[in-house]
């Protein structure tokens, strides 16, 4: 297979899976550069200035690969005050932030008016700020205990001043596999169907996948399909963010490393597959800056955020961080043109 071919044609599954088997790193990382400048000809690398802001680390659902979370009544919950919150996204605004990432965990002394309260007094306090928030797990689970539909609570946050939705809690994305190590009943149609109400409301969102759970190639692949037959359907993703499993955590929950190799390829294999969604992020904050930065060359267009603030990734012991200055120069160095961006991927210079 050639790279031509491979960045000509809509791949299938099993097309993917061959590709993956018989292409070497740098064959892969050609096609997929190959294909960032089809959709990005102009050389520019986006990136955003915001913090991802966790109000809550109480969490019924305990996944086995998550050590940022603590159970109710647990030593080391807590619920961020309103002062905290301001505090926090004062900050961002102080520093050239646009946006806020606000997730957590599944609480549950924390409905539906809660959040309706928490985004109606950010926007009242801070109408500047861009509201990105509440991945498709906590939506399912505040629909639940709120006894609501998807479309009514996201309905209710839209007009509280939520403004777009994170891909989180999509993980792995086939339930056969995501039963292995998701203990959510959020299952996968219902991480679709909640972005596909989204989407219809108006509400744009990315989409994310998680490797490194000993999950197949092809598992990952069906996975990417799904997201690329909702994109087909709604144009709702405004980009898409690989990571890998970080095993190492306070909890000692162990497991082996996904290394970088093994990231490129596959992000490599996510742009040549995912042909309808416009934007793919560099995964820094797990991979570090240099590999963030080689990113660039396997298919990634953005640089995502600066994370002024982030802490479930650092939970599990990993923990970079780059100022705005020092994104721009990893893109500059690597012969690109930096560009600050909105969360919905406006360019701000």
């Amino acid at each position: 297979m050639t790279a031509a071919v491979a960045v000509a044609a809509r791949l299938s599954v099993d097309d993917a899976v061959r590709l993956h088997e018989r292409a070497s790193l740098p064959e892969l990382g050609e096609m997929a550069f190959a294909r960032r400048r089809e959709l990005h000809p102009d050389g520019v690398v986006t990136y955003v200035i915001d913090r991802n802001i966790n109000y809550t680390n109480v969490c019924v659902t305990g996944c086995s690969f998550c050590a940022f979370f603590r159970y109710p009544h647990e030593t080391g919950g807590y619920v961020l005050s309103q002062a905290e919150m301001d505090k926090k996204i004062q900050g961002t605004l102080d520093l050239g932030g646009t946006g806020i990432l606000i997730q957590g965990g599944l609480n549950p002394r924390l409905g539906l008016n809660y959040y309706v309260d928490l985004f109606s007094d950010i926007r009242e306090r801070f109408p500047e700020i861009h509201i990105h928030g509440l991945s498709a797990e906590e939506i399912f689970f505040i629909a639940k205990i709120s006894k609501q539909s998807f479309e009514e609570v996201l309905s209710a946050l839209q007009a509280a001043g939520l403004r777009t939705l994170p891909g989180g809690g999509a993980e792995i994305l086939v339930d056969e596999q995501r039963r292995k190590v998701h203990r959510s009943q959020c299952t996968a149609d219902a991480w679709f169907e909640i972005h596909r109400t989204a989407h219809r409301l108006g509400l744009r969102s990315t989409c994310t996948q998680v490797i490194g759970f000993d999950e197949a190639v092809e598992q990952r692949v069906r996975h990417l399909e799904r997201l690329r037959d909702l994109q087909d359907e709604t144009g709702g993703f405004t980009a898409f963010i690989t990571w890998t499993y970080q095993p190492t955590d306070a909890r000692g929950l162990g497991g082996s490393v996904t290394g970088p190799n093994a990231y490129l390829k596959h992000l490599a294999l996510c742009r040549l597959f995912l042909d309808n969604v416009p934007n793919l992020q560099s995964s820094w904050p797990t991979q570090g800056e240099k590999i963030g930065q080689l990113a660039l060359f396997f298919g990634a267009n953005d640089m995502g955020s600066t994370m002024i603030e982030e802490n479930v990734v650092a939970s599990a012991g990993t923990i970079y961080h780059m100022s705005e200055k020092r994104v721009r120069e990893l893109i500059t160095d690597a012969g690109f043109m930096p560009k600050k961006r909105t969360h919905l991927y406006e360019r701000l210079e």
